[in-house]
């Protein structure tokens, strides 16, 4: 045992020989590598690391101030690169420093100079030996002024710009100007600026084309409307009837002076754009054409007939009248597509209304077979103006029809009483007195007619009596008076009062009227079929008389000294009564009653200034027949 012991002490010295002398190895390295790391980082403490590149320039070892300098001689793109603009055939060249862009070359050194010098010991250290082992890539500091670039922007986009015009046309009188519309230009600086500072980031020379917004004109063709409104301004524009026999009213023209101030110019799309379509006023034309209505429109009547006794037929009288009325709305779209195309007449356009009786009517289909009823009046007396005016109210009845069912009016067939229609001036009873007036007269056919619609059994819808009795009334033939035909009369006073009666049969009604100046007559015939009817009537005559009032004289400027004029005649006041009882068939049909209060009327005189003697009526003078 004791043989072994020396070999184990020799073993462990030599391990420990070994470890202290590689323990010394490594102190003596650590003392060589921070010995040469202090010497390292004192060299470079003012310097930039090696390995250290701007874009392949090497600034490693390089002062702050030395690569300062460097970059700035290396990178030259902002004062000599060029940047060029382009807009169409218009070109604008600038180098990158005249557009903002320049180089801070301080700045870019001192990025260099801080690599591996921030962070940690050994971050520090391990970005300087990356640095020198792996080299370090930068890329140099630029700052870029966009307030240069928007002002350059500004100055191009001043002779780029160019604001919307439309196009117009200025209507002055009959003067017609057109101006052509030109394309809107507006550059977007904000995405030119854009481009731009994509390329400088290239760091190369090149062009950037401006990025420039348009606006067309909405109106297109503006010369071929103008061309339009000159043509529909050159000459009147002309409305005529639609071509039809015989003589028709028209033409009307529209002057060019009137025309321009109804023209109006409308858009109207066309695809992405609109046109000017050329009209006229439609709310001028409105009133225009209803008055142009006025004068062309035609009530449909039917045709006037004639009933032959012998042969038992109808004779055409007057031919129907195709009834029209002018379509202001379809007439005013024909007048626009005329002044669209620059044309300058049009036809109106006009709807057209068959009456219910044509020309071929028969006594079968309107059932018009036979007298019915014809009465007689007369008028013993009366002026020459009153029968004038007797003569043309009856006119307008004679050969008319009445349909079945229809109730029909006096007035309505009267129409329009003037001088121009045929009429004179007479005497009337007009706001209880009797003076001179349009169509006095005419009331003697209102009561002829009432007395036929009475004696025919129609019944009667509306009747109106006189203020005071008549005497042409209640005369017969050979110029007797029959009180009995007192409350047999009828006033008629367009439009104010008329007289109404209904053909209540299944048949057409056909009306005659004869006046015979001669015998001073009016004759009023029914033609139709008869229905059984029968009429039975009971006159009480005048009751409950009231004298008249005593004359009255009244001074009138106007007339001479001597000179008397009798401006109302008296006729005393009564009652009347007169029933009706109508039969058909001996059945019970209707039964009707008209009361009639005459007022008594009192005679008046006019007398002249200084009259001396004013007499009393005399007997011929009362018992004179009053002319209303």
């Amino acid at each position: 045992m004791a043989a072994h012991a020396p070999r184990r002490s020799g073993s462990s010295n030599l391990l420990v020989q070994l470890l202290l002398t590689l323990i010394a190895g490594c102190f003596f390295f650590l003392i060589f590598f921070f010995v040469t790391s202090i010497l390292y980082q004192a060299w470079y403490r003012e310097r930039i690391f090696p390995g250290v590149s701007m874009l392949g320039v090497d600034l490693g070892g390089l002062t702050p101030a030395e690569a300062e300098q460097v970059i700035n001689i290396s990178f030259p793109y902002p004062r000599n690169g060029s940047i060029k603009l382009v807009y169409q055939d218009k070109k604008w060249t600038y180098t990158p420093e005249q557009l903002g862009l320049s180089l801070d070359p301080k700045t870019s050194a001192q990025n260099a100079f801080k690599i591996g010098r921030e962070g940690s010991y050994f971050h520090k250290l391990n970005e300087q030996l990356s640095s020198a082992r792996s080299g370090k890539l930068l890329a140099p500091t630029y700052i870029f002024d966009q307030r240069l670039t928007a002002g350059v922007l500004g100055e191009i986009a001043a002779q780029v710009n160019h604001p919307l015009i439309e196009a117009n046309i200025d209507i002055t009188g009959v003067e017609v100007k057109i101006r052509s519309g030109e394309t809107g230009r507006e550059m977007n600086q904000s995405a030119t600026l854009e481009k731009i500072r994509g390329l400088m980031e290239t760091m190369m020379s090149g062009s950037v084309d401006l990025i420039v917004q348009t606006t067309e004109p909405a109106i297109v063709d503006v010369d071929k409307t103008g061309a339009i409104v000159k043509s529909v301004l050159s000459t009147p524009f002309t409305l005529t009837m639609p071509p039809a026999e015989g003589k028709q009213p028209g033409p009307w023209s529209i002057d060019p002076e009137t025309l321009a101030g109804m023209l109006t110019l409308h858009r109207v799309p066309q695809g992405e754009r609109s046109v000017y379509q050329v009209e006229l006023n439609n709310q001028l034309l409105v009133p225009y054409l209803n008055n142009l209505g006025n004068k062309t429109n035609l009530l449909a009547r039917n045709a006037r007939f004639i009933f032959n006794d012998q042969k038992k037929q109808l004779d055409l009288l007057e031919p129907a009248v195709i009834g029209r009325t002018l379509n202001v709305s379809s007439t005013i779209g024909a007048i626009q597509q005329k002044v669209a195309a620059g044309q300058h007449d049009v036809t109106l356009v006009f709807d057209y209304q068959n009456p219910d009786v044509k020309d071929d009517a028969t006594t079968e289909t309107l059932g018009v077979r036979e007298l019915v009823r014809a009465e007689t009046t007369y008028f013993y007396g009366s002026s020459p103006e009153r029968v004038q005016n007797i003569v043309a109210a009856a006119a307008r009845f004679h050969g008319l029809l009445v349909a079945p069912g229809e109730t029909f009016s006096m007035a309505k067939g009267l129409g329009d009483i003037s001088l121009d229609n045929g009429f004179a001036e007479a005497w009337i009873i007009y706001g209880g007195k009797t003076i001179k007036g349009v169509g006095g007269g005419v009331c003697q056919v209102s009561t002829t007619l009432f007395r036929a619609a009475f004696f025919a059994g129609f019944p009667i819808v509306e009747r109106h009596p006189h203020a005071y009795r008549v005497g042409y009334y209640e005369k017969t033939v050979g110029n007797h008076i029959n009180p009995l035909m007192a409350g047999m009369d009828a006033t008629v006073y367009v439009p104010v009062v008329d007289f109404r009666f209904t053909n209540d049969t299944r048949y057409w009604l056909l009306m005659e009227t004869y006046v015979n100046p001669e015998k001073s007559s009016i004759t009023w015939k029914f033609y139709s079929t008869k229905d059984g009817r029968e009429v039975k009537a009971d006159f009480s005559g005048p009751m409950n008389i009231v004298d008249p009032p005593k004359p009255l004289y009244k001074e009138n400027p106007e007339l001479k000294k001597g000179e008397i004029v009798q401006m109302e005649w008296e006729a005393a006041g009564a009652d009347v009564n007169v029933r009706r009882t109508v039969t058909r068939n001996g059945e019970p049909y209707l039964s009707d009653e008209f009361n009639t209060h005459y007022e008594p009327w009192q005679a008046v005189f006019d007398y002249g200034p200084g009259t001396e003697g004013i007499p009393t009526p005399s007997a011929e003078e009362e018992t004179q027949t009053p002319t209303p």
